[in-house]
């Protein structure tokens, strides 16, 4: 009897600890997303290239999730991003430049601490037929996408509603308000989806021009069957000069930076006062279960009459040789009005790509891409 029990016992403790196993799990997850591209500007100037990331960034990640029990659960992420064209990563100051966070999640909410997707990133797929990566004209203005030191609250949906809030802790000695806010709200149902996302980049205390960065982002989904019909709308200052181009830099870094101060509004770029509106529509239709296409056009204006605008669209074809390899071809252009410096961007920005800025202001650029994307 005594070994009986103990048998018994012995079995309910293994039984016990398999359960506690498989509450517990971390996955290995990637993609590798590879392309053939070639442009034009009309200056005459060409590039032919193999790039990384037209529609989803080649990338390396692990996730996480450890059940607590009474619906409470555990988290974490970790994604570093690669140019699988050359083997490289994609930051080359850290490779988990993606994502790198910790969370709890609740029946009703859950926070996370870390460098983490925005909520503007992480609702792509609601802007356009791209999932707002190469062919966009959002994509081509620039998306806010991730900063370091961010503590987050995304609560569970409840009647088709969700929200989405985040603060991004500077680390800087530059004062108390050179934070960056990132709001969200979204609404779905079987057939419709409305929603907005925005950013604000509140600059140091007593910056010379005490401005925030603006980032407004709102967009309308009709799923009719077949397809999706997308408008979207952006109003946005998060726009300064570079060497190359008059409209290709940014204010606030849309991804962030390491070292606290590098991921703020620093308050003394003029152009914090210079907005653009852009609009954009698009739809896709499904051809197939396997073939998807879409098209889209959109306006950059330039609301401080500089003629920095651009406008631009593009049609595309999405094949699925399986639930893991899609085919991909699109076809691009941008047109620059007289001092517009746009260039278009993938999901990854171009490695090789129009540097001198007579080939790009003013300029139309047009593009033709071949591609794979492979997900594991």
């Amino acid at each position: 009897m005594k070994k009986q029990a103990l048998a018994a016992a012995t079995l309910a403790l293994t039984l016990a600890s398999a359960a506690h196993a498989q509450s517990s799990s971390v996955t290995i997850y990637g993609s590798l997303d590879q392309y053939l591209n070639y442009m034009r500007s009309s200056s005459g100037a060409t590039v032919k290239s193999v790039e990384d990331g037209a529609y989803l960034r080649s990338r390396l990640g692990f996730r996480g999730y450890e059940d607590l029990g009474g619906g409470y659960g555990a988290k974490f992420q970790m994604e570093g991003g690669l140019s699988a064209d050359t083997g490289a990563t994609a930051d080359t100051g850290r490779f988990f430049d993606r994502q790198t966070w910790v969370g709890l999640s609740a029946p009703f909410a859950e926070v996370r601490l870390g460098r983490q997707n925005g909520p503007i990133q992480a609702r792509g797929g609601y802007i356009d037929f791209t999932a707002r990566d190469l062919g966009s004209v959002i994509n081509n203005f620039g998306v806010p996408s991730r900063y370091d030191n961010d503590f987050s609250v995304i609560t569970v949906r409840k009647a088709g509603v969700q929200f989405e809030g985040h603060m991004n802790l500077p680390e800087s000695t530059l004062g108390n308000r050179p934070f960056v806010y990132q709001l969200a709200v979204d609404w779905t149902n079987d057939t419709f989806r409305l929603g907005y996302g925005g950013v604000r980049g509140r600059p140091p205390t007593n910056a010379a021009i005490g401005k925030d960065v603006v980032y407004d982002n709102a967009y309308a989904n009709w799923m009719y069957g077949k397809g999706t019909v997308y408008l979207a709308f952006v109003r946005s200052n998060n726009v300064t000069k570079t060497a190359v181009s008059n409209t290709a830099g940014t204010i606030l870094s849309n991804v962030g930076g390491s070292g606290g101060i590098t991921g703020i509004n620093a308050g003394t770029d003029l152009n914090l006062y210079n907005f653009y509106n852009i609009w954009q529509v698009s739809a896709d239709y499904r051809v197939t279960d396997a073939l998807r296409v879409g098209a889209l056009w959109g306006q950059i204006k330039d609301k401080s009459d500089r003629d920095q605008g651009a406008k631009g669209g593009a049609i595309g074809a999405y094949y699925d040789l399986s639930k893991r390899t899609m085919l991909l071809a699109l076809v691009d252009t941008i047109r620059n009005d007289t001092n517009g410096g746009w260039r278009p961007s993938g999901s990854a920005g171009l490695k090789t790509t129009f540097t001198s800025p007579t080939d790009v202001n003013g300029r139309t650029i047009n593009g033709f891409q071949l591609g794979i994307v492979h997900k594991f």
